[in-house]
């Protein structure tokens, strides 16, 4: 073994042995300095420590968690007034790694093209999401035509603006969007 790989190997054992808390008050060593910028002024800059003639802040209060948790219920309807029902043109994007996903709604269109779809959305493990619905029945209907793909509600507005979608049903893949 190489001398300065030895010495490397040497200085992580001494530095994982070391107990930091004991160590916390004491001022930091610098073991190498390769140049560049002081990080301080952006360490100072975010006032974390608090400063001995300040007056103490009172503490943030946190958020507090609504006694009964919401359900999917209490998300709808859903409306996206950028999506309506009508014909995609088939295209192709580039990301990779995206996990299919449908944009639907809840009408007869979208019901239509979930059922001749639906098993090769469960065999793709495609995700649906339901940019147009009122009810929660309405939502398990939708469900019920494509059992296995998992459907959610959401606000597709912001969706619609990022792919250049104005309608749907689409699906979306890693290489593209079609109907």
């Amino acid at each position: 073994m190489t001398k300065p790989l030895w010495t490397l190997r040497g200085l992580l054992a001494l530095l994982a042995a070391l107990p930091l808390v004991a160590h916390a008050a004491e001022p930091l060593i610098v073991v190498e300095d390769r140049g560049g910028a002081s990080a301080l002024p952006y360490y100072e800059a975010l006032n974390l420590q608090p400063r001995a003639n300040s007056a103490l802040r009172p503490p943030i209060p946190t958020p507090q968690i609504p006694a009964t948790p919401a359900d999917e219920a209490a998300m709808l309807p859903v409306r996206s007034a950028k999506l309506m029902p009508g014909f995609v043109a088939r295209r192709v994007i580039e990301a990779p790694g995206l996990r299919p996903f449908v944009v639907i709604g809840d009408d007869e269109t979208s019901q239509a093209w979930l059922r001749r779809h639906a098993a090769s959305l469960h065999d793709r493990g495609a995700v649906g999401l339901v940019v147009n619905v009122e009810t929660a029945q309405a939502l398990a209907r939708l469900r019920a035509l494509a059992p296995g793909v998992p459907m959610a509600p959401v606000a597709g507005d912001d969706l619609a603006e990022r792919l250049g979608l104005r309608h749907y049903p689409a699906l979306i893949t890693a290489t593209g969007i079609e109907q």
